[in-house]
């Protein structure tokens, strides 16, 4: 298969408004539309097919790395159709890939219909946002829309840190800067501990992979600047043990003291496939830091943010199991659908 051919795959996943292609051995290519994968029509891919459709993607500097790690992370675009983030891979001695859509208009925050308290969160002059969920989740396209958002309102200094650049921004009152991992920057890390004498208004961070970019992008709130990124987890309490026990006990209180006084707000979220069938919607969790979830953070108390999300819905805050029964009597989703992504079932069941 030719390199053309893979643009008419990914076309099709456009036109069918799905999320992902997967290629993979003794397999025709695969989509995931609504959460679900099909297999496309077409013949089985076999180990040439494949390394023609992969390696045909990428650069020779990128064929290096891949040979070398055995991973890469890249990006492809079809000119005025859509980007993708490219995951390439090995499995049991054959190659795979996993193509996700990024579309090209960035879409803003009242567009999507996002909660009112992301615009606040969007304009703090400082401190630390992160928003998580599992992959997949549309963690990358929230962050895409409030950075769009300051872009449109601010005039700021941005800079993002990607591996590997996904949403493409243009300047429009603010001026902004994409570095991708492996080709303008060697990692996070490195890139961070460098990114103060840039002059940035707003730091975006692609992800808090290790202990290294964790501690530089708290860091780099500590110093006044507001610092966007992500995590691979489900809750805000969840988020913040996960940050701290990365750190080894003896380093554990700083970091705690350290949170607690440059986290801003934690927006969790996750995707359910609409009852309709058109496409899926978008549920939160949002938790905004008050002086009681700031001593809660400081004092290992964390549990207890539970009952702030709770109360604190004049802040804007909300719970996740409440999203998601708003969207199930709003009829936006079926029952099944919002109890399979809440986070305390029982209780759920019992107010339904």
């Amino acid at each position: 298969m030719a390199k053309v051919e893979l643009d008419v795959l990914l076309e099709e996943l456009v036109l069918r408004e799905g999320s992902d292609l997967h290629l993979r051995f003794g397999e025709p290519p695969i989509i995931r539309v609504t959460g679900e994968l099909e297999k496309m029509e077409g013949p089985k891919l076999n180990d040439q097919d494949l390394h023609d459709l992969i390696c045909g993607l990428m650069t020779p500097i990128q064929k290096a790395a891949f040979e070398r790690n055995l991973e890469l992370d890249m990006a492809y675009e079809i000119s005025g159709i859509a980007r993708f983030r490219v995951n390439c891979f090995k499995y049991m001695g054959h190659l795979g890939a996993v193509m996700r859509i990024i579309p090209l208009k960035i879409m803003t925050i009242e567009e999507w219909g996002f909660p009112e308290v992301m615009v606040k969160i969007a304009e703090l002059p400082r401190g630390l946002v992160l928003v998580t969920g599992p992959t997949g989740s549309g963690k990358s396209t929230t962050l895409a829309s409030m950075i769009e958002h300051i872009n449109e309102k601010t005039s700021r200094h941005i800079i993002t840190i990607e591996d590997p650049i996904e949403f493409l921004h243009r300047d429009k009152k603010s001026i902004i800067e994409q570095r991708e991992i492996g080709i303008d920057t060697l990692s996070y890390a490195e890139a961070l501990r460098r990114i103060i004498r840039q002059n940035p208004d707003i730091i975006l961070v692609g992800e808090m992979r290790d202990i290294e970019t964790i501690a530089q992008t708290i860091t780099a709130a500590e110093t006044g600047h507001l610092v966007f990124s992500t995590l691979h987890t489900i809750d805000a309490v969840q988020t913040i043990d996960r940050i701290i026990d990365v750190f080894p006990p003896s380093q554990q209180q700083q970091i705690r003291l350290q949170l607690s006084t440059t986290l801003q707000a934690v927006i969790t979220e996750t995707l359910l496939r609409r009852r309709d069938g058109a496409g899926r919607v978008a549920a939160f969790e949002i938790m905004v830091c008050t002086p009681a979830i700031r001593s809660a953070i400081r004092e290992a108390k964390t549990p207890q943010i539970y009952t702030s999300i709770q109360t604190g819905s004049k802040l804007g805050m909300i719970q996740m199991d409440h999203y998601l029964r708003n969207l199930y009597f709003q009829g936006v989703v079926e029952y099944e659908e919002a109890l399979a992504h809440c986070n305390n079932p029982d209780e759920f069941e019992k107010k339904e």
